[in-house]
């Protein structure tokens, strides 16, 4: 049987949208001050893991965190489309207060993550999950007995969590999906089974404590 393919799974830092409470989806929102910080510690944290190549979604927001992991270890990062958060069409740029005031149908499926509902110009829960398994897949089976990066994005990593776990698309999340934290998992032949999940050690850091208010 072949080695399995460990997995360090990472959401990229936070934008501003981020801290606005905005669907991002494929809005190319780069990172605010806060998530260059949350990616600067990453290299740091993740040197003695034995990452040998980090994937990450073509996006503004994911490739820049990608680049600071990578770069202070001599590792080149290699951008796919197939980790791209998923795409949130006409929803993308309102708060999820706008959206529950503008377009309360599309909020209510939305929230209660109906598994086929797609947003106009948009995927679906369904889709997205089809997408990032085929893209993790394919990635992970090309590096067996390694260790890779996937830096991506919340949806992405929710898809992958529920892989791992067996929850279903429309379960309701439990789980954290914090900006910049680090998420384990390997990859057989057969799926993917959870190692670790929100390790944010490296982000308890004085530089990163919020300011009081």
């Amino acid at each position: 049987m072949s080695e399995p393919t460990r997995i360090v799974a990472i959401r990229h830092g936070e934008t501003d949208w981020n801290s606005q409470s905005r669907l991002q989806g494929h809005t190319d929102i780069p990172l605010n001050a806060m998530g260059l910080a949350q990616a600067a510690t990453l290299a740091e944290a993740l040197r003695h893991e034995g990452l040998t190549h980090v994937y990450s979604s073509d996006l503004g927001r994911a490739a820049q965190t990608a680049r600071a992991l990578a770069g202070p270890l001599s590792l080149p990062v290699t951008t796919d489309v197939g980790l791209r958060e998923r795409g949130f069409g006409l929803m993308e740029g309102l708060s999820y207060r706008e959206l529950d005031e503008t377009r309360p149908e599309w909020a209510a499926h939305w929230r209660a993550r109906v598994p086929d509902f797609t947003p106009p110009e948009g995927e679906s829960l369904i889709t997205l999950h089809a997408r990032v398994l085929a893209v993790a897949k394919r990635l992970a089976a090309a590096h067996r007995g390694g260790c890779i990066a996937l830096v991506s994005h919340g949806g992405v990593l929710d898809s992958l969590y529920r892989a791992a776990t067996g929850l279903a698309l429309d379960a309701p999340r439990s789980w954290q999906l914090g900006n910049a934290a680090i998420n384990r998992l390997l990859f057989t032949g057969e799926g993917f089974t959870l190692v670790g999940w929100n390790d944010r050690q490296h982000l308890e850091l004085p530089a990163l404590a919020p300011p009081d208010r």
